[in-house]
């Protein structure tokens, strides 16, 4: 009888440790699931807070905190001491970006009280997450970080779309900037076949948002550089704002041009050389001869670009609103343009045209195009080797967009 009653006692333990186990799991299981939901609600709450912020500096609001702790309560997060508090540094107090005030830093702490803990002692559990947001306002500065040649596309194939296409026996020989191609296919972002080469000097690089496909790796140095970040499209800077409020006039001899706007072939036959100013074109620039102008832009609203064999000497303004800017296509005019010199032939400027396909046929000057090559697409073809000589006191700066973005 003295044992039947011992096993019954320890059974009776047995039991109690168990429920208490059970009840562990159960904790476990409903608590823990509900801190789990509210963690990934607080995590919410803290990017949307720090965005909020963000944008708000960015808009001119002062009052960053009140924004934040809006946008947190309308995400159930009032700040009222007890089941959450929400604290706002700028710069962040600790973390890769303290100290930096680009940087704002939205903290949320969130007690939960429990169901099932509270046998084991937990009455509440606590979440903290945070959230990390960086504002960059606009400024004036180089385009797309001042590399030389760009393809904007942001998708290509491999066949009628290619995004940047060098073939032929055409060398594109670069100084002072690298190359950026901005398409993410994954097998052709950037083509090289033939002997097309790209040759690129002062360690800068060639960064593929995609996958290269080159036949002959020792014909493009350096080593193409893939996965890179894209750029959105349309690109973020704002366009030029370039107007022409005069009608162009050409001199009584026939071989000059004063600058506005023009609505009929350009240059007209016998003009070889351009008065410095603005030129707004209606029906594209065909240049077949020689054409000299110092101090130009042209604004081409529609048509096509060409240049031609002949010497072309131009070269953008260097003050100015427009000073860097030789020739721009609007976002409207996806019309191409065919970079091509003589020998003898001098190009300065940014040649600006982010819905256009760019075709570089040649221009065997040494000097070459002293620019910034902005295009949808890039293609270079041709037996010659284009110098391109980047240098931003040459080249068009802008205004760069506000940027908002959560960091982490």
């Amino acid at each position: 009888m003295y044992t039947l009653k011992s096993d019954r006692g320890q059974a009776l333990v047995v039991i109690a440790l168990a429920a208490v186990g059970l009840i562990g799991i159960v904790a476990l299981v409903v608590d823990g699931g509900k801190a789990f939901a509210d963690r990934r609600k607080a995590q919410n709450a803290a990017d949307s807070a720090a965005l909020a912020a963000a944008l708000g500096r960015i808009r001119g609001n002062q009052d960053m905190a009140g924004t934040a702790l809006e946008s947190a309560a309308q995400n159930g997060y009032n700040n009222d001491g007890i089941t959450n508090i929400i604290e706002l540094y700028s710069p962040p107090r600790d973390g890769a970006h303290a100290g930096n005030i680009e940087y704002i830093q939205v903290i949320i702490t969130s007690h939960v009280d429990t169901y099932f803990a509270r046998v084991i002692g937990r009455d509440k559990l606590t979440n903290t997450v945070q959230a990390v947001a960086r504002t960059k306002s606009a400024e004036i500065t180089e385009l797309l970080h001042g590399t030389a040649v760009i393809s904007l596309a942001p998708t290509s194939n491999c066949a009628t779309r290619k995004s940047f296409w060098v073939h032929g026996e055409a060398t594109l020989d670069i100084t002072g900037g690298g190359i950026f191609v901005n398409s993410n296919n994954q097998t052709c972002a950037l083509m090289q076949q033939g002997s097309g080469s790209i040759r690129i000097q002062d360690g800068f690089s060639i960064d593929v948002v995609g996958v290269a496909s080159v036949q002959k790796p020792q014909l493009v140095t350096p080593n193409v550089s893939v996965g890179a970040g894209p750029i959105g499209y349309p690109p973020p800077f704002f366009m030029p704002k370039v107007g022409c409020p005069k009608i162009a006039q050409i001199s009584e001899d026939g071989s000059s041009m004063s600058a506005g706007s023009w609505g009929d072939d350009f240059p007209p036959e016998g003009v070889t050389r351009l008065e410095s100013g603005v030129y707004c074109l209606d029906d594209g620039m065909n240049i077949n001869g020689d054409l000299e102008g110092h101090n130009v832009v042209f604004k081409v609203l529609g048509g096509e670009v060409r240049f031609g064999n002949g010497t072309i000497n131009l070269d953008a303004p260097n003050s100015g609103d427009h000073a860097g800017l030789l020739l721009y296509l609007p976002m409207d005019n996806n019309s191409k343009v065919v970079l091509n010199a003589g020998s003898a032939s001098t190009i300065k400027g940014t040649i600006l045209a982010p819905a256009s396909p760019i075709i570089i046929k040649g221009n065997s000057s040494p000097r070459g195009f002293h620019s910034q090559i902005i295009g949808y697409t890039i293609e270079a073809d041709g037996n010659s080797n284009v110098v391109i000589v980047y240098n931003d006191a040459q080249n068009y700066d802008s205004l760069t967009m506000p940027e908002v973005q959560l960091s982490e």
